[in-house]
This record gives structure tokens, C-alpha cells and sequence, in this order.
């Protein structure tokens, strides 16, 4: 009897401690980690959510790290080690790599593409002469957000620069530009420039041996060979908060493109809109908030604070990630399947940075 409950009781402390798996600088666990460890199990039922993987960034370090639930439906638990689709937070770290580029002169940001690269399906429109990697990293191409969208064939949709528009076929371009222009391969570019820059080792835009047993997203409805600048890179929690602090700390890009990044192209924020989301403000007299792209990553101003964020979104995973550069802080929060919405990040987030205004303006 006695070695059955000394079974039973490691059994059972096995499951508990695997489900909320959290990694703590100092091991002192925050007020928001043990919120979450105490309401993360009940939101993952509640919204038909895997699992989760969460990293927090304070004073540009990574404090901690937390998983709840599962890598698959059926397990293993999610982990440290578990690979996570990031669907559209693919696009900052392809921007990454070109603003790397553009600050070691290897190409400008204002350059026109045609003179290395055409996509054959524009070739007879004079507008693809106006596409710039600038124009491409700030969703201002004119291209749908996927050609699939377009009856397979890439169409311009407006003229270049006039209107924003998301699109990750722009960042597919800018890649096959950057290929051209440098005479390397994507990958092996994001290799040099980025991964190994800082340190990223569970980072891969295709399948690689290690891989196996390890993805969140185990199943893609076709085999894929082929990258995408845009969407479905594998990455870890950590490995991504590795990569959000170098960029908020503004390693391998010169001083001049740090502040384009962060600078709006096209404010989205109308006056009307401006006015509901101001309403949560403490005086909403004086409250100003803009929001708009940059160069990867989407700003959000609200008042004297600056954010920037990305999102990502595909059938069976959400994610999300932001910082506040003048904080140095942020958070990573990668979700998956089988039925994801963005529940799951507005209860997370509603613990690590609990703004109205900024909530509010999350999903615009």
C-alpha cells in the first residue's frame, strides 16, 4: 500500500508540475505568473486552445518562461523545447534581415526591385518599376495579401506607396530581391544576418532534422519544401524573445533605420476611431493614439508610449508578440490548435500589460 501511494503521489506531482512548466530567472515566480498558472488550464478548455508558451521580457531580459497544455492534442506537454508556427510573425524576422542588409550597405531600402527582380506575373505592368523594399516591408506594394486571393496570379491592386495594404506577398518579393541582389541564398542570408547573429538555434523557415517530435503544428495539408518570408517559420518561445531583444535593443542596424522602424508610415487611426478607443483614457481630452507599420513591425502610440507588436494568424495557430522599446520590456505568447481564436492572447495579455486603449486597438 505504502509503495502504490508513493507511486500514485509522483504520478500526479508529474502531471501538475508538467502542465504549467515555468522557468524562472531568480525562481521567484511574479503576481502574473502565478495568475496564470492559476487561470491558463481553465482558459485552454474554455477556448478549445492546445496549448500555449509564454515568454516575459523585463529590463531586456528574458525573466521567464511558461507552457501550459499540450505540443499536440493527446501530448507531449508543451516545453522549452516545442516548436512553434509563428504564421505572420515570420515577416519581423525576415524584415530583420533586410534592415541587417540595408545597414551594411549590401542594399538600399529605397532602391527600385525591378532592376534585380520582376515577378513574371507583373512584367508587363510599369508599376512593378515603383517597388521598393521600403514600400514592401510597410504593407504599401499594392499586392493582395496572397495570390491565391487573385486567382493564382500576382496583381497589382492599387499604384505602389499610395495605400497600405498587408500583404506577405510583398515580403516574399523583398526576399526574392535580396537573393538577387546579394547573389545568396534567402535562408542562408537569414542565417548569417540573423540566427547566428544572435544566437538563434531552434529557428528555421523549412523542415530540418531536429524538427521531429518537437512541433506544435505537426501536420501541414502539403509537404513543404520551399520557404516563405511571410509565413509558417518554426521557432521556440525563448528563441523569439532572443530575437525580440536584439531588435529592441537595436543590435546590427544602423542608428537611422532603429528610428525608421519605429517610425508610422500611414496612420490607420481615424479620428472616429481615435475617439472610442480614448474613452477608456484616464482624460480622454488629451488622449492621442495612432497605430500604422513601420518596417516589419506594426506601431501603436498611445499618447508618450510607443509599442510595437506583431501578429500572427493561420487556421490552427495565433500568436503574438510586442515590446515597448523606452521599457525594454515585452511578452511572446505562441498558441495552437485545433480551434484557436484570440481569446486565449487577449486573457494573457490582459495580466502582462493590462491597457484598455491598447486592447482595445489590438484587433483593428
Amino acid at each position: 500500500m505504502r509503495v502504490w501511494l508513493v507511486l500514485f503521489l509522483a504520478v500526479i506531482g508529474t502531471s501538475i508540475c508538467g502542465f504549467a512548466q515555468t522557468n524562472s530567472q531568480g525562481g521567484n515566480q511574479s503576481d502574473a505568473q502565478r495568475r496564470l498558472d492559476e487561470r491558463a488550464p481553465t482558459w485552454l478548455k474554455a477556448f478549445h486552445v492546445t496549448g500555449v508558451g509564454i515568454a516575459y521580457i523585463e529590463n531586456g531580459k528574458i525573466v521567464w518562461t511558461s507552457f501550459y497544455g499540450d505540443q499536440v492534442p493527446g501530448g507531449p506537454l508543451a516545453n522549452e523545447k516545442t516548436l512553434y508556427s509563428v504564421a505572420s510573425l515570420t515577416k519581423t524576422i525576415t524584415a530583420e534581415m533586410i534592415l541587417r542588409l540595408a545597414s551594411a550597405g549590401k542594399l538600399s531600402l529605397d532602391e527600385s526591385i525591378a532592376e534585380y527582380w520582376i515577378d513574371p506575373d507583373v512584367k508587363d505592368n510599369a508599376w512593378n518599376q515603383l517597388l521598393t523594399p521600403r514600400l514592401c516591408l510597410s504593407h504599401q506594394t499594392g499586392f493582395p495579401n496572397w495570390r491565391y486571393q487573385t486567382k493564382g496570379v500576382l496583381q497589382f491592386q492599387w499604384q505602389p506607396g499610395t495605400q497600405f495594404g498587408y500583404s506577405g506577398e510583398g515580403f516574399d518579393y523583398v526576399a526574392r530581391f535580396a537573393e538577387k541582389k546579394t547573389g545568396l541564398p534567402f535562408e542562408e542570408l537569414a542565417q548569417e544576418y540573423v540566427f547566428d547573429r544572435i544566437g538563434m538555434k531552434d529557428t528555421s523557415y523549412t523542415p530540418r532534422e531536429w524538427w521531429a517530435g518537437r512541433q506544435a503544428k505537426p501536420v501541414e495539408s502539403d509537404p513543404r519544401t520551399k520557404w516563405s518570408a511571410a509565413d509558417l517559420l518554426r521557432t521556440t518561445v525563448r528563441d523569439y524573445a532572443t530575437f525580440m531583444i536584439s531588435v529592441m535593443n537595436n543590435e546590427g542596424v544602423s542608428q537611422e533605420i532603429a528610428a525608421q522602424r519605429q517610425s508610422i508610415t500611414r496612420n490607420l487611426i481615424t479620428p472616429e476611431v481615435e475617439s472610442v478607443l480614448c474613452e477608456d483614457a484616464a482624460d480622454p481630452a488629451n488622449c492621442k493614439v495612432a497605430m500604422g507599420f513601420g518596417l516589419g513591425w506594426r506601431i501603436v502610440k498611445i499618447n508618450n508610449e510607443t509599442i510595437l507588436d506583431h501578429t500572427g494568424a493561420d487556421s490552427d495557430v495565433k500568436t503574438f508578440a510586442f515590446f515597448i522599446p523606452k521599457r525594454k520590456t515585452g511578452a511572446i505568447i505562441f498558441t495552437n490548435g485545433p480551434d484557436v481564436g484570440h481569446q486565449m492572447i487577449d486573457k494573457v495579455l490582459g495580466v502582462l500589460y493590462p491597457n484598455r486603449i491598447y486592447d482595445a486597438a489590438l484587433w483593428q
